[in-house]
């Protein structure tokens, strides 16, 4: 890793960003496969500390939250109890992810089974970005409600989206999804205003996401076989999207619009000492 030069590497993280699996990016680069995860974990912390160090002592409307499923390893109904007591980050693997719907930025992701655990560490993430009171909407997820209690307590406006589903038509094809049959809104703490519940432009970020991560691909063979290069593979990314990405919408990056940047970065900056 430390003998490719600069323009290797900015090459390699661009393939990354652009949805490119490792072994294309070997074809393409040259670059040794394990070289490139190399470069892949060290970049990935890097982008980690700096989404620590900038977002923070946020000061937002609404958030909208939701997660994005994946898997590490095998699919979970392959993994057996020997395998999952050896790594226990085998099978699934949910992003919870945090999104500002005005900035289109990522507040906050984490990964793990989804269950108490990880909905509490990211909740608890979630809540050292944000100051003041703020608008929370998520799926009907059981979990949710007493992880933002638990760390938002009274500061917080808090409802959920549950979505309805008809039957699933055997004729459009197995993954084909279901039609949505009607929506129920529940209100689970403070006073949500009507007009910002929604979950609507995370489960569309959640494409986005998937394009520009071959680990993320359904129906591919391009999954993570590491917790640790999947962490990192997607700290890259919501740093580049956060910080590097002019939004369609926005003519600036997320992080531009959100006001802890006032300018766009680029992945050069990545990989100076």
């Amino acid at each position: 890793m430390y003998t490719i030069k600069k323009e290797k590497k900015i090459a390699v993280l661009n393939a990354l960003m652009e949805g490119c699996s490792i072994r294309s990016i070997v074809r393409m680069t040259d670059v040794h496969k394990t070289t490139i995860l190399k470069l892949l974990v060290k970049t990935g912390e890097k982008c980690h500390q700096i989404l620590d160090q900038k977002i923070k002592d946020i000061r937002c409307e609404a958030i909208e939250c939701d997660e994005l499923w994946s898997f590490i390893g095998k699919k979970q109904k392959k993994v057996t109890p020997e395998e999952l007591k050896a790594n226990p980050y085998l099978g699934d693997a949910y992003t919870f992810i945090g999104f500002e719907p005005e900035s289109k930025a990522i507040l906050n992701f984490e990964i793990g089974k989804r269950d108490f655990a990880t909905t509490d560490r990211f909740v608890y993430g979630l809540k050292k970005r944000i100051s003041g009171r703020v608008q929370i909407s998520t799926d009907g997820f059981v979990h949710y409600c007493s992880a933002i209690e638990r760390h938002f307590g009274s500061e917080v406006d808090y409802a959920q989206i549950v979505k309805l589903y008809g039957n699933e038509n055997p004729d459009s094809g197995r993954y084909s999804p279901p039609q949505v049959t009607g929506v129920n809104i529940r209100k689970m703490a403070g006073r949500p205003k009507y007009n910002k519940i929604c979950t609507s432009f995370v489960e569309r970020n959640n494409w986005t996401i998937r394009t520009h991560q071959r680990r993320l691909t359904r129906l591919s063979n391009g999954f993570s076989r590491k917790f640790e290069n999947l962490k990192a593979s997607l700290s890259i990314y919501f740093w580049w999207y956060n910080f590097c990405k002019i939004h369609g919408s926005l003519r600036v990056s997320p992080a531009m619009a959100l006001g802890v940047s006032n300018r766009l970065w680029t992945l050069e900056e990545l990989i100076t000492p």
